[in-house]
């Protein structure tokens, strides 16, 4: 039963409305303004009924107050009046109120009006109701469009269009971008729930470090992103990205992953190193590229690297200083072994050898066959020991996963990579004692065009 507030400081009055009311709805009943008020602070009426001419307090004064109460301001109210003036009738819709009846009143009159003003009442809720859902569905559509299903975090569109927003608004800040090391080993090895774990863990240790205005974002993969939005030092950023590669390593190691994976972040600065999103993205990819280049599992700052640019554009140097500074960290001695992610562009420079010289090349690829990876992953240190001494300086060579190692030999037909193969595992075989068995195949490397058709 819907209840109704009456405030009227006339008793006969307030007696006539309850008895024409109180079958319908419950009735509450105060002699004056002050009584609203204070009763209002308790109780949430559905409407009142608002005597307009009152001692101390007047009903105006009464609805004018209710107006700045958050939790009254939507009752409706309808006056009681004996003035039945045009001028009083206007005010009285002006301040808010919704109906206005005369004293005094006829019952019949007083339920149709109430009954009326409830009923739109009703309407008026139900329609705000649907309005705040289907406002709350949109928002709801808009954050999964926005959001990353796995991790939580904002998408690349969400974090372009905010970070994007905050350049155009002159705003400082770093933009940190980040991937896993030899993330696709933790998937081939333990498998995608392992994998869908480690990304997890890598949001969560990204949130940790981010601040309310910050935006965290998981660009796709094992790439992530943050923009660290406000004026911060370098000393603060390089705080930060060690946390994140600290609390990742933290979390590979208690994993007892064998897949030697780490962090690797590059930093770019807001307006320093570039003042629209696109190209501080690009400066903070290029710093990522610089780490994944040496060594991995550390961070870079774009500017250090523009720093050295310009430091070299600044001298100049013959050919034997270049050859001495990019032939220092090669020993010289048996093949060359490199990662797999830089693999590629040893392979691809090599296929344009082939498809200009016509010149033989041939790939070898061993697998171990070993259910259990701590053992493969043992055996794969020994085989790749025996690749870099049975093989010659010109042969590179780089591990696939903990299971398997690719091998490319320039100038090699096949007879002569059948018999690399064999001295490979003959040169395995007399330092390894374990049971696990390695197989391998073999594949002319062909040209660009060849390889498309």
């Amino acid at each position: 039963m819907k209840q109704i507030l009456i405030v009227d400081d006339n008793k006969m009055n307030l007696a006539a409305a309850k008895n024409a009311l109180s079958d319908l709805y419950k009735i509450a009943a105060v002699l004056s303004g002050g009584q609203a008020l204070k009763f209002l602070e308790n109780n949430q009426p559905d409407l009142i009924l608002l005597d307009i001419n009152m001692p101390e307090m007047d009903g105006f004064a009464v609805l004018e107050e209710l107006q700045k109460k958050g939790q009254c301001r939507h009752i409706p109210v309808i006056f009681l009046t004996a003035d039945n003036d045009a001028a009083t009738e206007a005010h009285c819709l002006k301040l808010g109120a919704l109906d206005f009846i005369e004293k005094p009143f006829v019952p019949e009159v007083m339920r149709s009006r109430i009954g009326r003003i409830l009923e739109l009442e009703e309407l008026r809720k139900n329609l705000a109701e649907r309005l705040d859902r289907k406002i709350k569905e949109v928002s709801d559509m808009k954050n999964k469009s926005y959001t990353d299903a796995l991790t939580g975090l904002w998408n690349r569109a969400y974090t372009e269009e905010t970070v994007g927003a905050m350049l155009q608004n002159n705003s400082g800040g770093f933009l940190f971008m980040m991937d896993m090391d030899n993330f696709k080993a933790i998937n081939d090895i333990y498998g995608h729930i392992a994998g869908d774990r480690t990304l997890q863990a890598f949001a969560g240790a990204l949130k940790r470090q981010a601040g309310p205005k910050d935006v965290v974002c998981r660009i796709g993969g094992d790439e992530f992103m943050i923009f660290f939005a406000g004026e911060f030092t370098k000393d603060d950023m390089c705080s930060r990205a060690a946390a994140i590669i600290s609390d990742m390593g933290a979390f590979l190691q208690e994993s007892r992953f064998e897949t030697n994976s780490s962090v690797s972040v590059g930093i770019a600065q807001a307006v320093v190193d570039a003042e629209d999103f696109t190209s501080l993205y690009n400066a903070a990819d290029k710093a990522l590229y610089y780490v994944k280049q040496n060594g991995k599992n550390a961070y870079h700052f774009f500017s250090d690297h523009s720093a050295e640019q310009a430091k070299r554009s600044s001298r100049f140097a013959d050919l034997h200083t270049l050859h001495s500074l990019l032939s220092r960290t090669d020993a010289g001695k048996g093949a060359y072994i490199t990662e797999f992610d830089s693999l590629h562009h040893v392979y691809n420079f090599i296929r344009r050898l082939v498809e200009r010289k016509n010149c033989p090349v041939h790939t070898l690829l061993f697998t171990a066959a070993a259910p259990d990876h701590i053992a493969a992953e043992e055996a794969m240190d020994l085989l790749e020991q025996a690749v870099k001494n049975a093989m010659r300086c010109v042969d590179v060579a780089a591990r696939y996963s903990a299971a398997q190692l690719m091998v490319v030999l320039p100038d090699t037909d096949r007879e002569q990579a059948d018999t690399a193969a064999a001295r490979i595992l003959s040169l395995f075989r007399e330092n390894y004692h374990g049971t696990v068995e390695f197989s391998f195949e073999i594949r002319r490397m062909e040209g660009k065009q060849a390889a498309i058709k």
